[in-house]
Parts: structure tokens; sequence; C-alpha cells
């Protein structure tokens, strides 16, 4: 038995090496989730919710369960149960300066020759981080709302994709926006009759779904850049390189690479980056 968060009945549920090995095994090999040892506590206090919500008796019912084809809704909640979404308008504001300063002044010229301009927030969570990027373009990118511009937002988990959707936002959530930008692009602030809404200009740039990162993707690119913050942090070392790898793929020549501020990029990707900020990466023109 292992230690548990206070709101579980101490030896509510027998959790053995093998259970979690079992599920760390499941997690890894569908999401690509790499639980460590000292995250068995966690993975208990967590899972032991699921297992009370669906009337199980223990936690080898519960693989059984899991395992079984068709649980869709479970395994959207044993995703959701294992990550953590904690994200926010603006985060880590330095990312949107140096996507102004570095990223649109090419953007705009690509949208004079005639070519569209493409982001990508993979692992967007509830929609702040890719809401963020369209009002970013829409202030900073001239005719961004009459050109070829479009941003793709994806996550794992279907719940906070359907928040993602949705755009309707607390006002704790949108107080991170500066005034002006609220003003502009969220509806029904300041309005306590009516919800915090993106507004049209910015929920029309924002293409959001479900995508699990260890799938095949259903695109090609290029895009012009790319945020991936705070997730490969579930990865371990290969399958971070194999990631990074692939959104080099994807990048065109000079385009953007944003990960977390714990995260490195490693493995062959390396070689075709160069760095220009915390965490922030450019693809070079002519890799080595």
């Amino acid at each position: 038995m292992i230690a548990k968060a206070a709101d579980d009945a101490l030896g509510e549920y027998d959790f053995t090496e093998a259970h979690f090995r079992q599920i760390a095994d499941l997690a890894h090999r569908r999401y690509g989730l790499n639980l460590a040892e000292t995250k068995k506590p966690l993975v208990y206090s967590r899972l032991a919710r699921r297992l009370r919500a669906r009337g199980l008796a223990d936690f080898s019912a519960y693989l059984e369960l899991i395992k079984r084809d068709g649980e869709t809704e479970e395994e959207t909640a044993f995703v959701s149960a294992l990550t953590t979404n904690v994200t926010s308008f603006f985060r880590e504001n330095h990312y949107f300066e140096l996507l102004q300063g570095r990223g649109l002044p090419v953007m705009a010229r690509q949208l004079e020759a005639g070519q569209r301009v493409r982001l990508w927030s993979a692992g967007c969570s509830s929609g702040e981080e890719p809401y963020s990027l369209a009002m970013t373009l829409l202030e900073h990118l001239p005719g961004a709302a009459r050109r070829d511009v479009r941003i793709l937002a994806t996550d794992i988990d279907p719940a906070v994709v359907s928040m993602a959707q949705a755009g309707r936002y607390s006002d704790e959530s949108v107080a991170t926006i500066p005034q002006a930008l609220r003003d502009r692009y969220v509806t029904g602030s300041g309005d306590p009759r009516k919800p915090n809404q993106m507004a049209p200009s910015v929920r029309d740039m924002v293409k959001i779904a479900e995508l699990n990162l260890m799938t095949d993707w259903p695109f090609k690119g290029p895009f012009d850049a790319i945020f991936c913050r705070n997730v490969a942090i579930y990865f371990d070392k290969p399958t971070q390189a194999r990631l990074w790898e692939r959104f080099v793929g994807l990048l065109r020549e000079g385009g953007l690479l944003f990960i977390g501020h714990s995260e490195r990029v490693t493995g062959p990707a390396t070689a075709a980056l160069e760095t220009i900020g915390i965490t922030a990466y450019a693809k070079r023109t002519n890799p080595k």
C-alpha cells in the first residue's frame, strides 16, 4: 500500500506494484506518458476517484475496464486524471513578445506575397494559449482577419477541447488579458449579466480539435510557429526526442518552436534548430 492524498481513505483500495506497472505501461503505450515511480501516490489518488465513480471494487477491475474496447468515456477520464491542465492567457508573455518581434515580420511578408500563415498550439488545454496567439496576430499582423491566417489548436483531453471550443471564461481567467485587448476581443467583459466570450474575430482564426501526439498527424504543415509548452514533461527522453524531430519536420525554414521552461530540445532536432530565447528555437535555413 502506498501513501495517498488526504482526501482518500487510508487503505480504501489495494494498489500493488503490479497495478502501478500495468497502468504506467498502458499510459505509455497509448499516450506516451512517462509515469515514474515517484508518481505512484498521485496515480493512486487520482484513479481512486475513478474507481469510486464507476463503482469498482479494486484496481484489477479498473484495469479490466480501461482495456476494454469501446470505453472511450473512461479513456478520456483516464487521460484527464493523469495529466494536469495549467494555463492562462498570455502565460509567460516573453514568448508572445518573441513571436511578435521575430515571427510576425516574416509572416507579414508572406501574406504580402500571397502565402498563408499557420501556427499550431499543441497541447492547447482549455484554449487560453491559441486565443492569446489569435489576439497577438490580430493586433500586430496587418490584415490578419482578412488573410489566410489560421491557428490549429489540439489537445488529447476531450474535456478541455470542449472548453476551448466554447471559448467562455471566468472573470478570473480573462483578468490576465490586457484591458485594451479585453475590450476588443472579449464580448461580455465587464457585464456581470453576460459570459466572457471570445469575440468571433478571435474564434474564427482558431480551429480546435482532439489529437494524441503519439499517433499519426492528419496535417502536413508547414507551420510558421509551433507552441508545445509543458507537454513533453510527461514523456520519457526518447519520446521527447522523436516529438521534437516531428515538429522540425513540420516547420518551414525559419519557423519558430516554443517549449516549456523545464523542457529542452534533444536528439536529431538539435542540429536543425538554433536557440533564439529561453526555450525558444528557430529552424535553421540550412540545417547541419
